[in-house]
């Protein structure tokens, strides 16, 4: 297997500990599929042009500026210099401000995952001990590190005998789930209705392992882009998604039946042949007594 490209070098720091480390994607950017702008007409890619909006022409680098819109069609620019006196100087390293346990974070503040590694053999000890001390213990360490002129917050966790770094969003960046419409926080759910519900999440209970991930758009997409590439001809198959609506309670008794009888184990047939057994003893116990008998009357 080919080993992962290091993207970053650096440190992770706690108290007086430091541990050299490397960071890797953890994602495979590769296995997205793009597609680029062509012209119609030459199969030419379309270059991107920088265009003004307001009088329609097209401008270069040295002719943009940044500007903050406070309110419509109102802007206040900045040039390069102001930008950059307030740019956070770049670090290498990742100083751990605390440890929380690890349900504190809420999932909406996870962003990017990325693995960390040790950076030699002489780091590869400590490595192994924090990511074990942070499995055993159940706890998260939350760090920060600057890049690219902003500083990120980390999420630092053990994974699968090594350790994985999450950059999280900060609080104040996520909506508040108040402001989407027809969601009452404060609605209580009927008791029985309920009672169903939690019967019917318990009997869907499974592993992850056994539930398919798996990303079937980007699937098709690959097979139309071969078919293409052939020269086949593409059928598309629409789905019939229409369902009968049903009230809440009947679904999920329904619901509970179906889930109890995926799971009902099959039972195996062995009383047929157990009797299949018996039948042939009787009837040679049935033979022997015939012919004591028959012994008997000659006697």
């Amino acid at each position: 297997m080919k080993p992962l490209r290091s993207i970053w070098k650096g440190h992770i720091r706690f108290s007086l500990v430091t541990i050299p480390i490397r960071i890797y994607n953890a994602v495979d950017t590769a296995k997205t599929v793009r597609f680029n702008q062509l012209h119609k007409e030459c199969s030419g890619r379309v270059g991107y042009d920088k265009k003004c909006k307001k009088c329609n022409k097209v401008v270069n680098n040295d002719n943009i500026v940044k500007g903050y819109q406070y309110e419509p069609d109102q802007y206040v620019v900045f040039e390069k210099d102001d930008i950059d006196n307030v740019k956070l100087k770049s670090t290498k390293v990742i100083e751990i401000e605390g440890f929380v346990d690890a349900a504190d974070i809420h999932p909406t503040l996870f962003e990017s995952p990325y693995f960390a590694g040790p950076d030699g053999e002489v780091a590869a000890k400590t490595y192994s001990l924090l990511g074990a001390a942070l499995k055993d213990s159940g706890k998260v360490g939350i760090g920060k590190v600057v890049l690219r002129d902003r500083e990120d917050v980390v999420a630092i966790a053990p994974f699968e005998g090594g350790v994985l770094l999450h950059r999280l969003r900060y609080p104040e960046e996520i909506k508040s789930i108040d402001n989407v419409p027809l969601v009452d926080t404060k609605v209580k759910a009927d008791k029985e209705e309920l009672k169903l519900a939690k019967s019917l999440v318990s009997s869907m209970t499974t592993s992850l392992e056994k539930i398919k991930i798996k990303d079937r758009y980007h699937g098709a997409l690959r097979e139309m882009i071969e078919a293409k590439i052939a020269g086949k001809e593409i059928v598309t198959i629409e789905e019939d998604d229409d369902k009968p609506v049903v009230d809440i309670m009947t679904a999920l008794k329904q619901s509970i039946e179906q889930a109890k009888s995926k799971k009902k184990p099959m039972v195996k047939a062995r009383g047929k042949k157990s009797a299949a057994r018996t039948k042939p003893a009787k009837k040679t116990a049935a033979k022997k007594t015939k012919t004591k008998t028959k012994k008997r009357k000659t006697a």
